[in-house]
């Protein structure tokens, strides 16, 4: 088992809750969550669930199960919330996209159950070595588009692509299905839905324009600028979540401001397709075929490992 799992640190952490908090499970080491099914440890939590490695008895399998927090049990809202992702999760299936195993959606412990993906997210890695090199980027950059791409083929928006909801394996995957929407519910949402640093205009502003599959490719522009960068595109130095919230123009300055520049050292084949993607208008976006169209060619100019041929025994170059 890794010491430490970061397949949810997209979750803030809990360890200033009390102990006896209501709204928590705090599941102890081996704790039946259903018959078969055992946590392990808490991973984190989100504001609607806790996240806890566990092992399930059928799959024979570390699993993750993301538990509907106690006190929103019988809340509607939570449980059809809960109820959407399980039917993503068990609708979808790709290679770059977190798979789902199973669905408990009745009784006192409503739970998804996915697989278990060991590695770091892409935020952590950026938090700690900085922008990615160009070989890591680009490949990277076609998987996420492998994967947005398939999600608009089922006619499904993400709406929270970012770098804490890719998992950086062999592949990478794309993770945490629980604000995506279909094309028809997106079109109806009329309030603030995402993460504020990687939210498209009309995610911030749902009467800009209707939510849609480029909001997804505002995501991926935002998540591959971060990537090149070390930093988000439209920084807000000074806000106070607390005093600035309802402040739209605070909260959000890709509503009313250009993205700041990249480094010099950053080529400007790399740079333009990037920023089409934060353009403000979502059909002055590249769609996914176009950003894999003008990515195919760098990735093919990057440099080939070097292959060292085997030598026979005593044989000197």
């Amino acid at each position: 088992m890794p010491e430490k799992d970061e397949q949810v640190e997209l979750i803030e952490s809990e360890a200033h809750e009390p102990a006896t908090d209501p709204t928590r499970w705090d599941f102890e080491e081996g704790a039946e969550i259903v018959p078969g099914r055992y946590a392990l440890r808490k991973l984190g939590g989100g504001y609607d669930y806790e996240a806890y490695l566990t092992w399930d008895d059928r799959l024979y399998s570390l699993v993750v199960a993301k538990c509907l927090r106690p006190h929103l049990v019988h809340d509607d809202h939570a449980r059809k919330s809960m109820t959407r992702e399980a039917e993503h999760l068990m609708r979808l299936n790709h290679p770059v996209v977190v798979r789902g195993f199973d669905a408990i959606l009745d009784g006192d412990r409503p739970h998804l159950v996915m697989e278990h993906l060991e590695g770091p997210n892409l935020a952590s890695l950026l938090r700690r070595y900085g922008p990615l090199p160009l070989e890591q980027l680009l490949p990277l950059s076609l998987q996420i588009c492998s994967a947005i791409h398939y999600l608009g083929t089922e006619e499904i928006v993400h709406l929270d692509v970012k770098p804490r909801n890719i998992i950086m394996g062999a592949p990478p995957r794309l993770i945490d299905l629980s604000i995506a929407r279909s094309f028809e519910r997106a079109k109806r949402i009329t309030g603030h839905v995402g993460t504020d640093a990687y939210m498209a205009p009309e995610q911030c502003d749902p009467t800009r324009a209707t939510i849609g599959p480029a909001a997804d490719v505002w995501g991926l522009g935002a998540t591959l600028y971060h990537s090149v960068s070390g930093h988000v595109p439209f920084p807000r130095p000074g806000y106070d979540r607390d005093r600035d919230e309802k402040d739209n123009d605070l909260r959000f300055p890709q509503l009313h401001k250009e993205p700041e520049p990249f480094d010099k050292k950053v080529p400007v084949q790399v740079a333009e397709p990037i920023l089409a993607c934060l353009a403000p208008d979502p059909a002055a976006r590249p769609s996914i075929a176009e950003m894999v169209g003008a990515i195919e060619p760098l990735v093919a100019q990057l440099p080939t490992k070097p292959v060292l041929r085997r030598m026979r025994p005593g044989r000197r170059r």
